[in-house]
């Protein structure tokens, strides 16, 4: 059945390995804003050292290149290894992105579960275009992207190690799966959502499916066995060597695993005021609002769980091993549109069975991995500063007009902002490298020379004239840097290329990568990642590191909506206070381009 998705994966061009020189000029460049001059210097040496003729960096690159020639991927395997599978902190904040959608009119039961069997229905709509594989292709710059990833994110789930996790994915299986899983009052059910003639439920069958489930797990005093999933990946591994010692709880876990994707019907959270909806939803996405509330009602390592509170509150999480956030967001899309139009059709209906409910022997050993899973999530919970903050005085439209970028524009915005606050720091943004197969992601970093010099002219009251220019400059240099790293001619994946192949071949550690620019060059305080959609939705993840902000934002036509995080163990940082700075840059950046007759630019 894949021709027509493998015909069209094979004609894509395969990720290049850049040239070594062109690199190490490209790193030194990006270390100028964020490295002391002195310690600048002692870099230089070592990289020139590195790619002298006849060095180690060029015994290196030739391994890369080799690797390159052989694999579909130089860098797939690696990075799927190193930025997730071997990653050990909780994949809840560290990891895995939510996603908060618009909130919802209903406010009870039954209109949670006519929403939930809409979304059930629409996802399943969804899955049929990637089952037939009449998912429209996507293109970035005119160039077709790797669809690999939609294959990824239905049927597939985390599996913790002690020491490593992987991933499995059932979707190919010669049965695949034909249930989704439903959590409700840390119960979890099997939901069949396919009738015995292949054909998906209907909306009204969905309905009184969900409605059974709802009405059997009334109680509230289940053990929540899901919050295990939310500790640490060592602790995680051998509470679940643990769990599966059981034969009943290894079936329900494989059923969890094997399902299509979660669906979490979530309790009701304290009431927020309409303009604090948002922030809170997000806290609901990305951790579930500790033990009490509804961190229990997950399973973290299913890749795909989407998430309806009784209160209207909506959105997702989903696992960020098989998946970046673009294909997540057009099936959200996808499956927003779906739920407007569909409306429950009263259908004469054959009656269903009573969906299947998963049971789990707790053993006293279990007993405490859960209470030992529930303090370190309130923990986090408490440690997480949220903040969801619409922009609301323009959005793509007044960079559109000016001809900039309006991603290079809010970045730019974001380096001022934090110069403000702070200073220049290693700033990390996603690119997408899916023009490439089995492409996922390599580094725009934001804080360049150019950006550095726009910021720090920005607020110098003794200079009036160019401060637009440097401006236009620094906006225009980002979108070459974007440019330059969707077609595979970044530097941060090649340098980690080069790290890996001089470990994988059992050599001493290049001086490069020992130096403290390479470590202050990988501490991003600022990790960043623009994801839009057509919905007025955002996506939120937490810091990558303690003293630092995860920012996320979906600029729409006249407005633009961020999700901004920290940590409140860090005295340093403030998701609020970054949110008003990032609000008075983009003013005052503005008003610097309306005080330029627009003929200058």
């Amino acid at each position: 059945t894949l021709r027509r998705y493998l015909t069209h994966q094979e004609g894509l061009p395969k990720l290049p390995v850049p040239p070594l020189n062109q690199t190490c000029d490209r790193y030194l460049a990006v270390l100028e804003p964020i490295i002391e001059s002195e310690e600048l210097n002692q870099t230089r040496t070592l990289v020139e050292e590195f790619q002298r003729p006849g060095g180690v960096g060029e015994r290196l690159q030739q391994g890369l290149e080799r690797r390159a020639h052989k694999a579909e991927n130089w860098l797939s395997d690696w990075w799927l290894q190193m930025a997730y599978l071997d990653y050990r902190m909780p994949v809840v904040i560290h990891s895995s992105p939510g996603v908060v959608l618009p909130r919802l009119e209903f406010s009870d039961r039954q209109g949670q579960i006519r929403y939930a069997a809409k979304l059930i229905a629409g996802v399943l709509d969804f899955k049929t275009m990637i089952d037939n594989e009449t998912l429209p292709v996507e293109y970035l710059g005119g160039r077709p992207l790797c669809m690999s990833q939609y294959y990824r994110v239905l049927s597939s789930c985390r599996i913790p190690g002690i020491k490593s996790d992987s991933v499995v994915n059932y979707a190919s299986n010669k049965t695949p799966p034909r249930h989704i899983t439903v959590v409700h009052n840390f119960q979890f059910y099997v939901l069949d959502v396919y009738n015995s003639d292949c054909t998906p439920l209907t909306v009204d069958q969905l309905y009184v499916q969900l409605e059974k489930i709802c009405n059997s797990s009334l109680q509230t005093n289940k053990e929540p066995v899901g919050i295990l999933t939310s500790n640490h990946r060592n602790s995680w591994g051998k509470a679940y060597a643990n769990l599966i010692r059981d034969k009943t709880n290894k079936e329900s876990v494989r059923a969890i695993q094997k399902s299509i994707f979660t669906v979490c019907l979530d309790a009701p959270m304290p009431r927020a005021s309409d303009d604090m909806y948002r922030t809170r939803a997000a806290v609901q996405m990305l951790h579930g609002g500790g033990s009490r509330w509804n961190s229990g009602n997950r399973w973290f390592d299913k890749t795909l769980q989407f998430i309806v509170g009784e209160d209207g509150a909506c959105g997702l999480i989903y696992e960020h091993a098989p998946a970046e956030g673009p294909p997540i967001v057009a099936l959200i899309d996808h499956v927003v549109e779906y739920t407007k139009k569909s409306d429950i059709v009263r259908t004469p209906m054959a009656p269903l069975p009573m969906p299947q409910k998963l049971c789990f022997n707790i053993s006293p050993e279990l007993k405490k991995d859960i209470e030992e899973a529930k303090q370190n999530m309130n923990i986090m919970v408490q440690d997480l500063d949220m903040k969801v903050h619409v922009f609301s005085y323009f959005g793509k439209n007044i960079p559109k007009s000016y001809k900039l970028s309006p991603d290079a524009f809010i970045q730019v915005a974001l380096q001022l902002a934090y110069y403000r606050c702070v200073h220049c720091c290693a700033t990390y943004e996603s690119a997408s490298l899916r023009m490439f197969r089995l492409g996922r992601t390599d580094t725009i970093r934001s804080a360049s020379v150019d950006s550095a010099t726009f910021v720090r002219a920005m607020d110098d009251q003794s200079i009036q004239v160019e401060k637009v220019a440097l401006l236009e400059k620094a906006v225009k240099a980002h979108r070459a840097y974007t440019d330059m790293a969707i077609r595979g001619q970044a530097i941060d994946r090649h340098l980690l290329g080069l790290k890996l192949q001089a470990i994988e071949d059992l050599s001493a550690l290049p001086d490069i990568f020992m130096d403290t620019s390479y470590a202050v060059a990988n501490h991003y305080n600022l990790s960043t990642s623009q994801v839009p959609a057509k919905t007025d939705c955002v996506m939120c993840f937490g810091p990558v590191v303690p003293d630092g902000y995860g920012v996320c934002y979906n600029p729409m036509e006249e407005h633009i909506n961020f999700a901004i995080s920290a940590f409140n163990s860090c005295a340093d940082t403030s998701a609020t206070r970054l949110a008003h700075a990032l609000e008075d840059a983009l003013l005052d950046m503005k008003a610097l381009l309306e005080q330029t007759p627009k003929a200058k630019l």
